[in-house]
């Protein structure tokens, strides 16, 4: 079996975990009951071993996928030369569709004749814990089970399996207008019956379309115009990673599919990464979603106070939070076009990243510019954090790259350390809450002072990637949209300029750094990175630019308008985990920043409260 492009791909979830379904109707990639549990179907590591549930023509065909328009309901439509269908998946979302019983994890899928006769293939080969677990398929009344890890997962279909060596095969005829469901549950086997599974259908479309509807008004959007469907469905991205009780998000559905072909760079992306989840509130806010910044509030502020007297234990976290597994590798899994080793967990879990700190409390201070009131009680843990910057933020750390080499004194992370003190000062101004503001203040100056001195090249003109070396690195772009400096400084200008000439591609993709990171290979363009130079150039007033780059990039989304990780910068292809919460992240930020008028770094203050518990 070959391997299908990632960009080939598109993602159903329902606030728990996600699926993956190939433009050939497979699903390729599906964890169970969450998003960073063992896999069922892996297919997409490999294609002989992982598992995938196949719905497709019988012979050759042609095959295209779009989303119902604002949702996150997939529809993948096959062209045959006796006729069409339409394969729908979706799964309800979890808590809340109340008004009807449904399974908990489950995947619904309907194929249905558009025109002429269809004959479909179906191959149900589910494969447990990353294809480690033996695993029993056998057909049974109203379906198949499958069964292993123990664990079960229930296809109820009306075709007639055949199962054997652990996978189950069927063919049905459809003619116009026929349709058939496959609906896959999780650890119970409910008898729904079609009319139940196209009520769940409704029921899902319209909670997805009245969970954007603050974004469909022209009137109320900042940025509706030619890339308004893109930021959508960037938007629909992000809340398919959230966690539904925390809103923590995972920074990707995906482990390991690699950064280059062949390399050595395959990742574990489902956890919570806290400065993955800081931009969300920026961008999240934008977007009208409230309740879901509210909720952010309250996951920064736990994580913050199960540290050790204002100390970040560990970068990210589960989407649950728990602990994040050992990093291992699975050797009976070849990986994404032969790109080895697949990796589950994630090393990077015990790295200092001092960033964090400064991402934690620009968030905190952007929601409680926002929605949402900071208490006397919360204000005393982010006193403890800045506390804690002032004492750690000039020892060497392994910056937001998550280098696997020495640490360094990372000119991003000191200036994120900056933030943190300056965000906290600007907190306890406005509520008159205790705080040691003489001393902030002095180191803030010390950082600031360090910084200039020791992170700005003047013969390059620009600031460089640590202390130690004159490299330079896209998150330097980010030095304006924190305050460090005006946009328009000469200093900015020239990091630009730099990025621009060391960093970025003909089109204006942009790579993270140009350095030794510790790891064997070289890695491709960065797609946050990208949408990081168009800010930049945007707060720099030279937004027509700007929005030429914006556009530029936004020609990298696959065809149903996602981002990988990385786009490849002699082909096109996304690369990395898939989809990347990162780079719509960075798509709907830039459509802020490049919109006439709209200016993300000052948001409208909705209020704190103050010592006495007013607002």
């Amino acid at each position: 079996m070959d391997f299908l492009p990632i960009g080939d791909y598109g993602i159903v979830g329902n606030l728990e975990t996600c699926a993956l379904v190939g433009r050939d109707g497979t699903v390729d990639w599906w964890c169970l009951p969450h998003i960073e549990s063992s896999s069922i179907f892996a297919g997409i590591l490999d294609p002989e071993v992982g598992g995938q549930f196949a719905i497709q023509p019988t012979g050759e065909f042609e095959s295209d996928q779009e989303y119902v328009e604002r949702t996150n309901v997939l529809e993948t439509s096959f062209t045959t030369e006796s006729g069409t269908a339409t394969l729908t998946d979706f799964m309800p979302v979890v808590g809340e569709q109340q008004t009807l019983d449904i399974a908990e994890h489950a995947l619904y899928r309907r194929v249905e004749c558009g025109e002429g006769s269809i004959e479909l293939d179906i191959e149900f080969a589910p494969r447990f814990d990353y294809a480690r677990a033996e695993t029993i398929v056998e057909a049974v009344d109203g379906g198949v089970l499958a069964t292993g890890n123990d664990e079960e997962l229930f296809c109820r279909s009306s075709i007639a399996f055949d199962a054997e060596n652990g996978t189950a095969t069927g063919t049905v005829t459809l003619d116009e207008g026929d349709a058939v469901w496959f609906v896959c549950q999780y650890g119970e086997r409910e008898r729904i019956d079609d009319e139940e599974a196209a009520a769940m259908l409704e029921a899902t479309t319209q909670f997805w379309k009245g969970w954007v509807h603050h974004c469909t008004d022209s009137e109320r959007c900042l940025f509706y115009g030619p890339w308004h469907e893109l930021v959508i469905r960037s938007e629909l991205v992000l809340k398919l990673l959230m966690r539904r009780e925390t809103s923590a998000i995972a920074a990707a559905p995906t482990t390991s599919l690699p950064e280059t072909i062949g390399g050595e760079r395959n990742w574990d992306y489902r956890f919570n990464w806290i400065r993955d989840a800081a931009f969300t509130v920026q961008a999240l806010h934008e977007l009208g979603h409230a309740g879901e910044v509210e909720d952010f509030f309250e996951e920064c502020l736990s994580r913050i106070a199960e540290g050790e007297s204002g100390r970040v234990e560990q970068p990210f976290y589960g989407v649950d939070g728990e602990e994040i597994p050992e990093e291992e590798e699975l050797d009976h899994l070849e990986g994404y076009r032969h790109s080895s080793p697949v990796r589950i967990g994630n090393a990077a879990g015990d790295q200092r990243q001092l960033d964090v700190y400064g991402e934690l409390v620009l968030a905190i201070h952007e929601t409680t510019q926002y929605s949402e009131t900071l208490s006397e009680a919360n204000w005393r843990v982010v006193r403890d954090v800045v506390d804690h910057v002032c004492e750690v933020w000039d020892e060497p750390g392994y910056g937001i790259w998550e280098d696997r080499v020495d640490p360094k004194q990372f000119v991003y992370s000191k200036v994120m350390c900056w933030a943190a003190i300056d965000r906290a000062l600007t907190m306890a101004e406005a509520t008159d809450y205790e705080a040691p503001t003489d001393e902030w203040e002095a180191v803030r100056a010390e950082i600031e002072e360090r910084v200039l001195d020791e992170g700005y090249d003047e013969e390059m003109g620009s600031f460089t990637r640590s202390f130690e070396t004159d490299n330079v690195d896209a998150s330097l772009l980010r030095l304006p949209v924190v305050g460090f400096l005006e946009p328009d400084d000469d200093r900015i200008l020239g990091t630009i300029e730099a990025v621009q000439d060391h960093l970025a591609t003909d089109e204006g993709l942009v790579y993270r750094y140009d350095t030794d990171d510790g790891l064997d290979g070289e890695e491709n363009p960065f797609v946050l990175c990208s949408f990081w130079l168009v800010d930049a150039l945007a707060l720099a007033g030279r937004r027509e630019e700007a929005r030429e780059l914006y556009t530029d990039v936004l020609e990298h989304a696959t065809s149903l308008g996602l981002f990988a990780e990385q786009v490849d910068g002699e082909t096109g292809e996304q690369r990395g985990n898939f989809p990347q919460a990162f780079s719509h992240l960075g798509l709907i930020n830039s459509a802020i920043y490049v919109s006439e008028g709209a200016d993300p770094r000052t948001p409208t203050p909705i209020g704190v409260d103050a010592p006495d518990g007013t607002s």
